[in-house]
């Protein structure tokens, strides 16, 4: 069964830009640089959650314009797991599970990015060099958030959304 995004709004820029200080902070100096954090924003892991579904479904559905086979089959069902896992974990217990939510994402795009000889997979237009897609993680979260912000910008300035 895939794993069902159900319709949502798209996050404001403010909330794009919370989501990915989270994650940058966590990255780059570890749990100390995000202890309270989850605590003084309760919104914090669901906009985690957010973020997580949309680095990881990309990444993990058996996409139409590639060939599928028993490997892609099983990394969409491993999406699916894990983002549902992800989704209890927000709703069930949002201040503690901001930080789980947090280390998942930068694990999985850490270890789940396709190699740079890897011919069969696309890779994807916001990776940062495509020569090293393994490279530093967080100019990889930089990137990642940089496009995020685009997209958030040009929904809520788009004529009929409200700012």
């Amino acid at each position: 069964m895939p794993y069902l995004i159900p319709p949502r709004t798209p996050l404001t820029p403010e909330q794009v830009e919370r989501a990915f200080d989270y994650l940058l902070a966590l990255q780059m100096g570890g749990g100390s640089n995000v202890a309270g954090r989850a605590e003084a924003d309760p919104e914090l892991a669901f906009l985690l959650l957010r973020v997580a579904e949309d680095i990881i479904w990309p990444m993990a559905a058996v996409g139409e314009e590639s060939d599928p086979h028993s490997d892609s089959f099983a990394l969409e069902e491993f999406g699916c797991i894990l983002l549902s896992a992800l989704r209890d974990w927000a709703r069930d217990s949002p201040t503690t599970g901001a930080l789980g939510i947090a280390r998942s994402i930068i694990r999985f795009v850490v270890n789940v990015f396709p190699a740079p000889d890897d011919e069969d997979v696309i890779i994807p237009r916001w990776m940062p060099d495509a020569d090293n897609p393994h490279g530093d993680t967080a100019t990889t979260l930089e990137t990642i958030r940089d496009e995020h912000l685009v997209l958030a910008h040009a929904m809520h300035s788009a004529p009929g959304t409200h700012r």
